[in-house]
């Protein structure tokens, strides 16, 4: 698996915004809709921003686009560190999306509670068929999580495409966050990875001889869809050649 290489933040989210608009419209080309399920963090930030800007935010059919997200932290809609609020504020207000598009975890409710409720949405939303978003955006942990699929957690043992609540001792918290499996069920999965803080475990993940276990993210390899990891140049720094195509 190569890194594509950009040289800054802001030309690596023009390129996912990019993604972003072909996917869409392959997507409702062929099923009528798309879904997408959006990360938090400041790289997914400049990135919405692109994507509500007009050369971008005119191409795509928004009508046909419903969001979700991959994981979130157990507190209310308006919170800080609510990564629907994040989406909400960059993105969706600004592009007006319709509410009935937005399926945004409640983790205002008790954290098994608002998995399962979650878990519940994806099934009514997909139907009969597996959930299988169009697109799922990720980030990339210092200790190599992705989600909130955390070293050493609960959830890491999932063997179903779900949604649950994972404790994170390290962080005092729990999450609500995909499984690795529903994760795995995407048609297509973007990795989004920037700052210098960041070569090192980009270098172990990418190399690493136990792909399974030493860290979550190395759980994620989609099939029969597509893996991508987006890559700024400053997080690329102690990758080996061959792992390295630029943009």
């Amino acid at each position: 698996m190569k890194a594509l290489i950009f040289p800054t933040s802001d030309e690596l989210a023009r390129y996912a915004a990019a993604s972003f608009v072909t996917r869409a419209a392959s997507a409702i080309d062929a099923r009528g809709r798309f879904s997408v399920a959006l990360s938090g963090g400041s790289t997914p930030r400049i990135i919405f921003r692109q994507l509500a800007d007009e050369a971008f935010a005119r191409r795509v059919n928004w009508g046909a686009v419903h969001i979700f997200w991959s994981d979130e932290r157990c507190v209310p809609p308006d919170h800080p560190d609510s990564n629907f609020r994040l989406a909400r504020e960059s993105l969706l207000s600004p592009l007006g999306v319709a509410e009935s598009n937005i399926h945004r975890i409640e983790g205002e409710l008790p954290p098994a509670e608002a998995a399962a409720r979650y878990d519940a949405r994806l099934r009514a939303f997909f139907g009969d068929a597996p959930p299988s978003f169009d697109l799922i955006h990720l980030g990339l942990g210092e200790d190599g999580h992705t989600a909130s699929l955390f070293p050493g957690t609960a959830a890491l043992a999932e063997t179903e495409p779900k949604v649950v609540a994972n404790d994170a001792p390290q962080l005092g918290a729990t999450r609500i966050t995909f499984t690795a499996p529903l994760i795995n069920a995407a048609r297509a999965v973007e990795f989004f990875v920037t700052g210098s803080a960041k070569a090192r475990i980009l270098r172990e993940v990418l190399t690493g001889d136990d792909p399974k276990y030493r860290y979550p993210s190395q759980m994620i390899r989609p099939r029969p869809g597509t893996l991508a990891w987006l890559v700024t140049a400053d997080a690329a720094t102690q990758l080996p050649p061959e792992l390295i195509r630029h943009a």
